[in-house]
């Protein structure tokens, strides 16, 4: 089989596309011929050593995959050869073929497609995670969003609504923003040409909104806070901009406002018991059209560089998966 290798710390071009073994699960693992697997930001982060763990090398990036159970080992009961699932896995998702533990791997429900299947766990995850659970946004409410035509901003504005709350989507051009109308946003603002602060005062009756969502920190990050609401939540997502924002502690206390740190890899291998209900509710979601991924782009294996590239340059709207077998 074949898969992509991280063989030094570097940018996307260092990857390189090799065949192996095929692989053989252990006690307790189930192995997945790939069919589909997400693209997220952390995968650029990850090859070039940056991110909250550093697997050793080589390895095989991605932690997203959707595919067809191809054998399991001892002690596996859940699933068996045959099955279509999903997984979640801390990385070796751009190959032919993964091993994960089973309790990573879920079924998938009928009639999803293998990209969509792909493109659900980490970002929709995540923003539920974030939204419902750290937030705890209530109908009603008001949230903004940064970077919102990413794959989690994106997620996060479904959800939103989802939850009957009023959802403002802040992204940097006409065509991204025109994407998160299409997702359910209620207000947009382009940041790249509207003053952020004024823009959100005008869109909340300078209340401020109740909840801010921001995947992106850099220079965004003190305005928003700045416009948050009394007893506003700022969800801390990641740092797609490059830069980690230093917020003065007197914001928060003025405004009687929280800074709320995002981790659902971390929140799901500590918590199983309720990421897995946080899935059903997402699952059931989909079900009634609640949710939809949107996916822009679908690459084959041999040009995963070219997807981490274009997903490090947020060339990309959504989400975009890998398909191994292309």
């Amino acid at each position: 089989m074949q898969a992509v290798l991280c063989k030094a710390w570097g940018l996307p071009e260092t990857l390189v596309v090799e065949d192996l073994p095929d692989l053989v699960p252990g006690a307790g693992q189930v192995a997945v011929d790939v069919k589909a697997a997400g693209v997220n930001f952390p995968d650029v982060l990850i090859i070039q050593g940056k991110y909250q763990f550093k697997p050793e090398l080589p390895f095989t990036p991605g932690s997203e995959l959707s595919g067809v159970v191809r054998a399991v080992g001892e002690g596996v009961t859940a699933v068996k050869p045959g099955d279509r699932v999903i997984a979640f896995t801390t990385g070796g998702a751009f190959a032919q073929q993964a091993v994960v533990p089973q309790q990573a791997v879920m079924p998938m429900p009928p009639g999803m497609d293998f990209d969509t299947a792909a493109a659900i766990t980490l970002t929709y995850g995540t923003s539920h995670h974030a939204v419902v659970d750290r937030a705890a946004l209530q109908p009603g409410e008001t949230m903004l969003v940064l970077g919102a035509a990413g794959g989690v901003g994106l997620a996060a504005i479904e959800i939103g609504k989802a939850l009957g709350a009023r959802v403002i989507a802040a992204a940097s051009s006409e065509e991204k923003l025109a994407v998160c109308r299409e997702h359910g946003a209620d207000v947009t603002i382009n940041y790249a040409k509207e003053d952020l602060r004024e823009a959100i005062k005008a869109a909340t009756d300078g209340k401020g909104p109740d909840v801010i969502y921001d995947p992106v920190g850099g220079e965004y990050a003190e305005a928003a806070f700045r416009s948050i609401g009394w007893r506003g939540r700022y969800l801390v997502i990641g740092f797609a901009n490059g830069e980690i924002p230093k917020l003065p502690f007197n914001l928060m206390l003025l405004k009687g406002a929280s800074v709320v740190g995002v981790f659902w890899g971390e929140f799901a291998k500590r918590e199983p018991a309720a990421n897995g209900r946080a899935m059903r509710q997402l699952m059931g979601w989909m079900a009634e059209g609640k949710i939809r991924p949107h996916i822009s782009a679908r690459y084959p294996l041999a040009q995963t560089a070219q997807a981490l590239e274009d997903m490090a340059a947020r060339k990309v709207t959504g989400k975009v998966v890998i398909q191994p077998g292309s």
